[in-house]
């Protein structure tokens, strides 16, 4: 893991990370189909405001919206990136980005994780990013982001990113007696 006092777009692009584009523009944008993972970000280091109902489309009859209370708690102040995410399996970069940014619009989109961030008030300002990566290395290197995230920021994690996709680490038995 290669640490740094921040996760900027300066030090994300320095690592092969390209496109820091609005998702309004992602169609547009020359996203590769490979694997790969990808970040959102916030660079309005500002608190944040929320919206009182999401406008991300339901999944399976579910709301995406949640208490302004609970995305309070997950938010991560001082930190740019806001979500961390991959793309892994059969869908590439360009798929995988392509069903987040229509899951933010209102639209059925198979990208339930990172759905916070449609309740930033800001949400259109947000920037993706994408780094490509051969296949079978999105998981180790989405964690290996995620875990470099959690020691920048006290052990949190990104404001949209619900749960830790720790890897299966083998761990072995100390005899104690």
């Amino acid at each position: 893991m290669r640490e740094t006092g921040q996760l900027t777009q300066g030090t994300l692009t320095e690592r092969g990370f390209c496109g820091f584009v609005p998702f309004r523009v992602l169609p547009d944008s020359n996203v590769p189909n490979g694997h790969g993972i990808y970040v959102v970000i916030r660079p309005d280091l500002s608190s944040p405001s929320f919206l009182p109902v999401s406008p991300a489309g339901h999944l399976k009859g579910r709301d995406p919206s949640v208490t302004a209370e609970k995305l309070g708690e997950a938010w991560v102040d001082g930190a740019t990136v806001v979500y961390i995410g991959k793309a892994a399996g059969r869908d590439g970069l360009q798929q995988r980005l392509s069903d987040y940014r229509r899951h933010g619009t209102g639209l059925l989109a198979g990208h339930w994780g990172g759905r916070y961030i449609w309740q930033l008030v800001d949400s259109q300002a947000l920037f993706v990013a994408w780094r490509p990566l051969p296949e079978g290395d999105a998981g180790e290197a989405e964690q290996d982001l995620i875990d470099e995230f959690k020691e920048l920021h006290g052990g949190v994690l990104p404001f949209a990113n619900l749960r830790n996709n720790a890897r299966k680490v083998l761990r072995s038995r100390t005899d104690t007696g």
